[in-house]
């Protein structure tokens, strides 16, 4: 069945119950399913380097199966039971899809953003009791291997570590000069030290163990992760299947071929796109460790899709706007379909990418609390830019708000919290700490997402705002409280606000304004550099600091942030107009009750060339009445 309207999801919904379907009950199941029905055909490809030409190492699916099958083997072998944790802080690599998938055969697998410091992994570590780490080698130009380590001394729950030696993916003379440059590791542990290819070729092509066919806790996501200590979700078997079977049910066949440059330690990568594959037989393709991150992706990206026929594309809205500054110098008629998602996609981004390319994006929604899948715009059917689409079968989304101390749904229209119930959300258990998950459901089921949003008369789902305040900064989630805490700890300081600022790469980037304290005086400069020196993750050093002579605030002493994001909304869509040479001006940003924050501006422009400038921008604009 394709995907075209909310009769879809209705009819595959009523063919029966999704515990009747008949799915795998366990990931090892499902891979073997599709393994003994594709075992010749291509499953993963890893390029390390970006070129059209360069090498890569494609595993086919009995292949995979093999590798996977070692892997949860050598994770038992060194005491990983169904309930111990296998964590890995890896870039993208074959060996990180064996790790997440042979990890959560064998235990319960816990990937890490090798973005943050040892902090923050060692405290990743210890809240989820990780026995096992897997880990880069260390190698030039990255410190990963060495952050690890420090990480590891912080953790003396962990008894191994398994390094991944990316020098095997490198041809002479590189392959023989890495030895002789590899950074040294000063940090000591106690841990035990393996190579995870030379461990994992000793390990038997079939199970040790028995694969227990029932559901259970599988993986272990951190969320967000910039701002101190991060929240732990729990993700089962059975919503890992569920996203695996949507991807299978609505979007893939063996035959396609996906290029995924997103990174593995997040669930869009993992569960979206990587399950979908071991459900459908689809053929996934990984660019350089980095993926979009990585050296000359962007430059290279459209002769990739060529050289591997890519039928979808993964991306997200600053990878597009990335994309849109290369010309499309390749053969890309092979693509059907672009998916974006972890952020807003603003409409003229959108109109740019489908010129360029005569490709569609199709935008989705989805979160690390419900596995991840929620909605999407139908590929096959009717799609409303800037929405999120339609829910997916078995998923069943609420909007609710606050009356009198209780939670109530909304109208058709009305925007209140998006509350999220299906397969992927482990109810009552999100988090690994009980204490997060109080108040946390609505009626006990929906998860309480902290988006806003409503729903439309025709059933699409679209997200106006964020209860929670959260800056997502190219699908990054920032906390602005690491922000403002940072700020008030500067002795001029008497009130401080972050929020997300409009950008037209990444969706959002932090800003902040300032209230002083009576008397004081202090420069932007000094309080960007005192942030410097606080804040210790790049993504939420603010990028602009405003200092006020009163914030706004509520009539309890809060400050009032929807009237610093209409301010910044107006300087950033002015300073846009004017660099473009256009003499309109934003006027005003009203709080419209379905659009959420919407610029208004002069009459006195050409249309096109303000859509132009501004659609750029993920806020909606509308002329001044």
């Amino acid at each position: 069945m394709s995907f075209r309207s909310i009769a879809d999801m209705i009819e595959i919904e009523n063919e029966c119950a999704f515990n009747d379907l008949g799915l795998p009950k366990t990931l090892y199941s499902m891979l073997s399913n599709t393994a003994g029905k594709f075992p010749n055909r291509p499953a993963v490809t890893f390029q390390l380097f970006s070129g059209p030409k360069d090498p890569a190492e494609t595993l086919t699916w009995a292949e995979l199966h093999d590798k996977t099958t070692q892997a949860a083997n050598m994770f038992r072998g060194l005491g990983v039971g169904p309930t111990d944790v296998v964590a890995y802080v890896l870039p993208n690599s074959n060996e990180t899809v064996l790790t997440l998938l042979g990890g959560a055969v064998a235990g319960i697998v816990n990937p890490i953003n090798p973005l943050l410091d040892a902090e923050q992994i060692g405290a990743i570590l210890r809240e989820t009791k990780a026995k096992v780490v897997v880990t880069l080698k260390a190698f030039p130009k990255t410190d990963v291997g060495q952050k690890t380590a420090a990480a590891v001394a912080l953790a003396p729950n962990v008894k191994a570590v398994i390094e991944v030696d990316l020098n095997k993916y490198l041809t002479p003379p590189k392959s023989w000069i890495v030895p002789l440059v590899r950074p040294k590791n000063p940090i000591s542990h106690s841990a035990k030290v393996y190579d995870f290819n030379a461990l994992l070729q000793k390990q038997n092509k079939t199970l040790d163990f028995v694969d227990v066919q029932e559901d259970r806790v599988a993986a272990y996501f951190h969320t967000g992760g910039t701002t101190g200590m991060p929240k732990v979700a729990q993700h089962l078997y059975s919503g890992i299947i569920y996203n695996g079977w949507l991807g299978k049910r609505l979007l893939f066949k063996e035959t396609d071929n996906v290029i995924c440059p997103l990174p593995l330690f997040h669930v869009f990568a993992s569960h979206v796109i990587l399950m979908a594959m071991v459900a459908s037989g689809a053929h996934v393709v990984f660019p350089t460790p980095a993926g979009y991150r990585g050296d000359g992706v962007f430059d290279n990206f459209w002769k990739l899709i060529e050289r591997w026929k890519i039928t979808f594309i993964i991306t997200v809205p600053t990878a597009i706007s990335a994309l849109m500054q290369r010309p499309v110098d390749a053969d890309i008629s092979s693509v059907k379909t672009s998916f974006s998602g972890s952020a807003p996609l603003p409409l003229e981004l959108f109109r740019r990418f489908e010129e360029a390319t005569g490709v569609a994006i199709v935008e989705g929604y989805g979160l690390t609390e419900a596995t991840c899948l929620v909605s999407c715009n139908p590929p096959d059917g009717e799609k409303k830019v800037g929405s999120i689409g339609l829910r997916f079968p078995y998923t069943d989304v609420r909007i609710v708000k606050s009356v009198d101390g209780e939670l109530v749904e909304c109208a058709v229209d009305e925007i209140g919290e998006i509350c999220v119930s299906n397969p992927g959300v482990y109810a009552g258990n999100t988090y690994t700490e009980a204490d997060k998950n109080k108040d946390l459901y609505y009626q006990g089921t929906h998860l309480r997402t902290g988006d806003l949003g409503r729903i439309d008369g025709d059933d699409y789902l679209w997200i106006t705002g964020r209860a929670k305040d959260l800056i997502i900064r190219g699908g990054h989630n920032i906390d602005p409280a690491i922000i403002e805490e940072a700020l008030l700890g500067h002795d001029a300081v008497a009130f401080a606000g972050a929020i997300g600022q409009p950008d037209a790469h990444a969706g959002e980037i932090p800003c902040a304004y300032v209230e002083l304290v009576a008397g004081a005086t202090v420069t932007v400069d000094e309080l960007l550099a005192f942030c410097d020196s606080l804040i210790t993750e790049r993504a939420a050093k603010p990028k602009y600091i405003e200092i006020l002579d009163e914030l706004p605030k509520t009539a309890v002493g809060k400050v009032f942030k929807p009237d610093l994001r209409k301010r910044a909304i107006q300087r950033i869509y002015n300073a846009a107009l004017q660099d473009a040479g256009l003499d309109a001006r934003v006027t005003a940003v009203i709080d419209d009750k379905k659009r959420g924050l919407v610029a208004q501006v002069t009459r006195d422009s050409d249309e096109t060339a303000l859509q132009n400038t501004l659609g750029q921008f993920p806020r909606p604009w509308e002329w001044e009445s």
